[in-house]
């Protein structure tokens, strides 16, 4: 793609939500839009569908010990991206996520309660995806904005239909939609840095070094979606404003 294949820049919306699969999948896909948008005056809220148990490559870890680790590191991001809005978990068994009529509400109920412009998740249909929580996940809050827009799904809720303006997809192999992140890219990695157990098995970061090539890494990636949109650096998107 060409830099004029793409949008660039969402006016700062007054509410998001991003959906993650698991405690820092957020901050990956779009940790720099959301630093961004929260020093804008946004409120940002955190959804995370699964209780990340599975996250250790050590085969001994105390995985309800993990659980509450991982509940701590994502809050500790979330204010880390400046957020200020909920950081609800689903606690659904890492692994084991599917998009579900049950869980489709329940994504449906906090997408009416918090009342996001713009809903942030995982691209479903990326091609090759090997985790099936990240797919389940894409689709999820893909159902679930179509479910949370209208007035006969789920009245018992008790709350009103809400339809948000836009839906921003990560890791999509056909991006159309850049955000800038050239000033909160430091804010992204701090925020992924809150994610200390997940240095080994997710950042390859075992010691100082391994750290700062985690950086390097992050910044370069930026720098290279960047540079196929025309800023410095960029997280792209497949966006879907038809909703």
């Amino acid at each position: 793609m060409t830099a004029r294949s793409f949008t660039l820049d969402l006016p700062v919306p007054r509410i998001a939500l991003a959906v993650g699969a698991h405690p820092d999948d957020v901050e990956f896909g779009c940790g720099g839009t959301l630093a961004k948008w929260a020093a804008g005056g946004c409120t940002v809220h955190h959804l995370v569908c699964t209780d990340g148990a599975k996250g250790s490559w050590d085969p001994t870890a105390d995985t309800a010990t993990l659980v509450l680790v991982r509940q701590a590191e994502q809050r500790a991001a979330a204010t880390a991206l400046g957020a200020t809005g909920t950081v609800t978990f689903l606690g659904e068994v890492d692994g084991e996520l599917e998009a579900t009529l049950t869980l489709r509400a329940a994504v449906a109920e906090v997408i009416r309660r918090v009342q996001p412009d713009v809903v942030l998740g995982h691209d479903p249909w990326k091609r090759y995806r090997l985790h099936p929580d990240h797919r389940a996940a894409g689709f999820l809050v893909c159902d679930a904005v179509v479910a949370a827009r209208d007035p006969h799904f789920y009245p018992e809720h008790g709350l009103a239909p809400h339809r948000p303006s836009t839906l921003l997809l990560w890791e999509a192999d056909e991006a159309n939609h850049a955000e800038d992140v050239s000033a909160s890219l430091d804010t992204k990695l701090a925020a992924l840095e809150a994610h200390a157990s997940q240095f080994e098995s997710t950042m390859g970061a075992v010691d100082d070094a391994g750290l700062e090539a985690f950086r390097a890494r992050v910044r370069a990636r930026a720098a290279e979606h960047g540079a196929r949109a025309g800023v410095p650096a960029a997280e792209l998107f497949a966006a879907i404003r038809d909703i």
